[in-house]
């Protein structure tokens, strides 16, 4: 069964427009999601908004979202004001520019989204748009209104469709130099490095996320699974935690060894016994 559409609005490239579809690329229906249960009867605990003052129960007809404007003071805001608002991005998603997709820093990507046209009608404009795109190299900016936030987001063609990815505002982007500033210079040896390149040359693997495995979901259905048997939960084994290396040319010299890097050459075991002897 096909994913629902997240959205549904149209792609326009200056006066080219075709309607489109939005899904989510991700899921979350694999993982395991656990309830809150009320320990002393068994059942299901349900949550529920209670008055700060009062300390009753809420009824969701009487649920408003309000605006703070003051010491205890509250706009009232109804739902449908709020579904009222309406912008371009609200239903369009205008290319308003292009870029090289690496141009854009890693920092600023944040969730991908699959495009497709909404219709057979749509089909020629979008493969036109996306094709150019592919000739071309380039990636479009855009704006979209998901979740009632307008978004940033770069589009590029993928496969028969097109990826959306939402982009993080400058503004919610910590600066680099703010966490890294601390980080003094540190002179490094040339023959560490020269290990330390050995041993990725020795890891280099291609990409493949269908080897990636949640060993912590994979714990936790070995638990529920004994749990449900009735058996006690299998004792887990604590991780071994690492330490700082004492020695960290010896550590890069082993290491290349355990990848399989054979003997490390004389010139730089004379180096490490130079370390050793200073």
């Amino acid at each position: 069964m096909a994913p629902r559409p997240t959205w549904k609005g149209y792609l326009k490239l200056s006066l080219v427009t075709c309607a489109v579809e939005l899904t989510n690329a991700t899921t979350q229906s694999e993982k395991i999601h656990f309830r809150i249960i009320n320990r002393a009867t068994g059942n299901t605990v349900n949550r529920q908004y209670v008055d700060s003052a009062t300390g009753k129960p809420v009824k969701d007809e009487d649920e408003v979202k309000g605006y703070e404007t003051g010491d205890d003071e509250y706009l009232l805001v109804e739902e449908d004001e709020i579904d009222a608002v309406e912008i371009e991005s609200s239903h369009t998603l205008n290319l308003e520019g292009f870029v090289s997709k690496a141009d854009i820093e890693q920092v600023y990507l944040d969730t991908p989204y699959y495009l497709t046209p909404a219709d057979e009608v749509s089909e020629e404009a979008f493969a036109v748009i996306r094709d150019a795109m592919k000739d071309k190299k380039m990636s479009g900016l855009a704006r979209i209104v998901l979740y009632r936030r307008e978004r940033p987001v770069v589009i590029e063609p993928h496969d028969r469709g097109m990826l959306l990815t939402t982009l993080r505002y400058d503004k919610t982007v910590r600066r680099a130099d703010d966490v890294f500033d601390g980080l003094k210079p540190v002179k490094i040896d040339k023959d560490m490095i020269e290990l330390a390149s050995d041993i990725i040359d020795r890891k280099k693997m291609k990409f493949d996320p269908s080897k990636f495995e949640d060993k912590y979901e994979d714990a936790l259905i070995d638990l529920i699974e004994a749990k449900k048997k009735g058996r006690r939960p299998p004792k887990a084994k604590p991780a071994a935690r690492p330490s700082n290396v004492v020695n960290l040319f010896d550590a890069l010299k082993k290491s290349l060894v355990e990848e399989g890097g054979g003997k490390v050459s004389a010139s730089k075991a004379g180096n490490s016994k130079k370390r050793k002897s200073a």
